[in-house]
């Protein structure tokens, strides 16, 4: 492989992994000060839990040989031995190092759900387990080679040439994720203070520059698979990944214009955060006029889509499920529609549409019903939640014996 390539793949890599401390820093500015370091430490422990699990036995599992096999077999080749010692192990490790990133951060994009009331070490234990069941497994069903990959022939017959689209992470990682999250919610319960306007981001600037980070990893999330194919879709997916991103902002912001009188600057970064969730699936395979008119869409959906928790009763901290589940499952279906030569409005048949929707819902239940069942046992056994006067002395404090601001009061002579 060309040198150019290698490089892109190792700048993409990097890229990817810096998304999850700039998920960090967007979920510790939107908590409470007193939350702030729970929050970002629930991403970092992600980031390291996750990395070590891919390497022993997440990369084996992550692809499958059969067409319905549940996952590879977790210890066929531990601690990488094997691929580290392949002819062609150098490409291979890249490929796996950056495989990696999405498993890290799709385990920490569930964490926001739950903020201000979770167990630390609680959350270790589901991280771990839940990746191994739902995460590793649901890699290799849409990527590697399972179920997922082949449904077009499954459904529609060997001589068919229809395929599910997920080229970065539509239903792997932010359907996956929104489904999780929700089913935590409903797990731990909700805040005391769980009321719209009763909690307010502690730090807008601490948002921000997690939705910038954010943006600038997207670029190696949606472009860095191109390496394997010689850069040739590069300039389609960069461009795409811009515009529904742009476009999602001023979605977003003109509902927060029409419903509250005010556009705000969290609504800017939440509304980039959908943009970017919605064209992940989608980024290889729309135009880019297409790419604005789904961005447009997703901000507008997932800005009235967060409102659903004070109706509906669920408390999602830090709106994963309005924003991961439902900007998922937008880009997703989306596809089945505008796809290029394949969906139903440019030159195909409901093909297209129902091995979005069936994908979608398949991840969904399978996620959302692991999740649900793993939290349960802890919160059953080792406890989830906090006490409720640990909550309300604080996370930060009561978790992690520390404070994200420590301010010193010196007495003047």
């Amino acid at each position: 492989m060309d040198t150019g390539s290698i490089a892109w793949a190792v700048t993409a890599t990097a890229l990817v992994l810096l998304m999850t401390p700039g998920v960090a820093f967007f979920y510790g500015g939107l908590v409470k000060a007193k939350s702030v370091v729970s929050m970002m430490m629930m991403s970092f422990g992600a980031l390291a839990l996750i990395g070590v699990l891919w390497v022993l036995y997440g990369a084996s599992m992550s692809s499958v040989t059969g067409l319905w096999d549940f996952s590879g077999n977790p210890v066929a080749d531990l601690g990488l031995t094997s691929l580290a010692s392949g002819e062609t192990a150098n490409t291979d490790l890249l490929g796996s190092a950056f495989s990696a990133t999405f498993a890290i951060i799709t385990v920490a994009l569930i964490s926001g759900a739950i903020a201000d009331r979770a167990r630390f070490g609680s959350w270790m234990l589901f991280a771990g387990v839940w990746a191994t069941l739902v995460y590793f497994p649901v890699a290799a069903w849409v990527w590697g080679g399972g179920w997922i990959l082949h449904l077009g022939t499954i459904l529609f017959g060997a001589d068919s040439a229809a395929a599910v689209i997920d080229y970065a992470g539509g239903t792997a990682v932010h359907i996956n994720a929104g489904a999780a999250a929700l089913a935590l919610v409903l797990v731990l319960g909700k805040r005391s203070t769980f009321a719209k306007g009763a909690d307010k981001p502690h730090n807008v600037p601490l948002v921000l520059l997690g939705a910038a980070l954010l943006w600038f990893g997207w670029f190696g999330f949606n472009a860095g698979a191109e390496w394997t194919n010689g850069l040739d879709g590069v300039g389609l997916i960069t461009v795409n990944t811009l515009g529904a991103t742009a476009a999602a902002i001023i979605g977003w912001l003109i509902v927060e214009r029409v419903k509250d009188g005010k556009s705000t600057s969290v609504g800017a970064a939440s509304g980039a955060v959908s943009g970017l969730v919605a064209i992940t699936p989608a980024c290889a395979n729309l135009t880019p006029g297409w790419a604005l008119l789904l961005g447009a869409l997703a901000g507008t959906v997932c800005a009235l889509a967060v409102e659903l928790k004070f109706r509906l009763g669920y408390d999602d901290t830090l709106d994963v499920v309005g924003i991961h589940l439902v900007g998922g499952l937008i880009g997703t279906l989306y596809l089945g529609f505008f796809a290029t030569g394949t969906g139903l409005f440019l030159g195909g048949g409901l093909q297209q549409l129902t091995l979005q929707t069936v994908a979608a819902l398949a991840v969904l239940g399978y996620s959302f019903a692991v999740a649900w069942i793993v939290g349960t046992v802890i919160e059953k056994t080792i406890k989830f939640r906090l006490e409720p006067d640990a909550e309300v002395a604080g996370v930060d404090n009561s978790v992690h014996g520390e404070s994200a601001y420590a301010m010193e009061v010196r007495e003047i002579a």
